[in-house]
């Protein structure tokens, strides 16, 4: 059973674990906060007369030993029925603010460490990306967009995903590779449906990269393509434009990378399974459906687990196919 407690920051910490009928618990990995919805019965025999929740309220979940989730109520529906549907955020919410960054050659680590200082956020383990970022020039902008920006910028000159999340209060930043789970899915293990996807919707097998100098008003176009899979699939170009400070070597490395990294079809599967609370979105999971021929890991980009009554814990987890190890 979830354990679920309500910090009401005024002294009484409630368990909530026995009026709670439903639960949600969903991650995502760039781009959104993790969420928790849980739906209460009011007005209980076992509830105090103290007992009360408000929006910024703390809501700590954990499953036996395992912390799930961490984070403060954004919001509360309710009306004259007897239940209540809560819905509680992490601390990336606060991310969603809009301002204004202008720094160079900055890791992705120390953009996080000094946006996580600037609003007062509690940051835990960050691993060192390594790379500095030539320049990052953003006016206005959502904070989790300019981390979510630099770390796209860190993969193609690294080749290496970082996944940037909360872990139970803590901002964190790891490597995906370290965050590899020894769990199989598949036809024999937890999986009772799945769907899968092929698409060249964000596929490039043509990149460009185009620099400009300013003195002369002059632009190199740099290009690299792979022929055999644009005589398959046709000319799918990507297209970016780079400073004029950067080099050239520099400049036919992030080629490569590009065309290592874009030059392949887009598989996703959704699955649906029984539970494991381990998996959230970042994590590297091996899926195994002798139907469709696949016996191989992916990237989890979503995960929605669900809670019904005291033991009924199912997951729906949608996948991409992008192993940067494989190097294809």
């Amino acid at each position: 059973m979830l354990q679920i407690e309500i910090d009401n920051k005024d002294g009484f910490l409630w368990d909530l674990s026995g009026i709670v009928s439903e639960a949600t618990f969903k991650t995502t990995r760039a781009g959104q906060a993790s969420s928790f919805e849980m739906t209460l019965i009011k007005g209980g025999f076992y509830e105090s007369d103290k007992f009360k929740y408000d929006l910024g309220d703390i809501i700590r979940v954990r499953l036996g030993s395992q912390n799930v989730f961490y984070g403060y109520i954004f919001s509360i529906d309710s009306g004259r029925n007897e239940t209540v549907k809560i819905t509680a955020y992490d601390q990336i919410r606060y991310l969603l603010a809009n301002d204004t960054y202008q720094r160079t050659n900055i890791t992705a680590t120390a953009l996080i460490q000094e946006i996580a200082k600037d609003f007062n956020l509690k940051v835990g383990k960050l691993d060192d990306t390594g790379y500095k970022i030539p320049k990052i020039s953003e006016s206005n902008s959502k904070l989790l967009d300019i981390i979510c920006k630099a770390l796209t910028k860190t993969l193609i000159d690294t080749k290496k995903i970082y996944v940037f999340f909360d872990d139970f209060g803590e901002l964190s930043l790891r490597d995906a590779e370290s965050m590899t789970l020894d769990v199989w899915l598949g036809d024999t293990s937890l999986v009772y449906d799945y769907k899968q996807k092929r698409s060249l919707d964000k596929t490039s097998n043509y990149v460009k990269i185009s620099q400009e100098n300013k003195k002369n008003k002059q632009r190199v176009n740099y290009i690299l393509q792979d022929s055999k899979s644009v005589a398959k699939w046709g000319l799918l170009q990507h297209y970016q434009t780079v400073d004029e400070n950067v080099s050239v070597p520099k400049i036919n490395e992030m080629l490569d990378n590009l065309l290592k990294l874009k030059n392949r079809e887009q598989r996703t599967f959704q699955l649906d399974a029984l539970g494991d609370i381990r998996l959230r979105a970042g994590c590297y999971v091996l899926i195994n459906i002798q139907e469709l021929g696949v016996n191989k890991r992916f990237l989890v980009s979503e995960c929605t687990h669900k809670f019904d009554g005291s033991a009924d814990h199912t997951m729906s987890l949608e996948l991409i196919d992008i192993d940067i190890r494989e190097g294809k």
